[in-house]
């Protein structure tokens, strides 16, 4: 059973997410937004980090380079619907900084727990 941090600030999909990474046997814990992800990695490691990319108080690039310097053993799984950019856009980047995978929203619940399997099987 992997620990993984859920960080997005649509909390109905947060919600969402989480129950089907629960499903599938994980250990999650949740955020809505980079601040409160940054405040619960530092007390604790995650296997898996699953950001949205664009959010208020600390957006989803922020948490992954801050996440490369204290946890760089974490995974991290990238998503975005967009902004003001195209969704791939934000996603490249972070990839360009360390995510492992990234996922464009709308995805399914099946498409996010393969794409976690995936990831964290290395």
């Amino acid at each position: 059973m992997a620990k993984i941090l859920l960080v997005d600030d649509n909390q109905d999909l947060l919600g969402l997410q989480g129950e089907f990474l629960r499903m599938s046997g994980h250990e999650v814990e949740t955020a809505v937004n980079g601040v409160e992800a940054l405040a619960q990695a530092s007390r604790k490691n995650f296997d898996l980090v699953v950001t949205d990319i664009i959010m208020p108080s600390k957006d989803g690039i922020e948490v992954i380079v801050a996440l490369r310097k204290s946890q760089p053993s974490a995974k991290i799984i990238a998503i975005s619907g967009g902004g003001r950019l195209n969704a791939k856009d934000y996603l490249g980047i972070a990839q360009k900084l360390g995510a492992a995978a990234t996922l464009t929203k709308p995805f399914s619940g099946s498409e996010l727990v393969a794409t976690v399997d995936r990831v964290l099987a290395g």
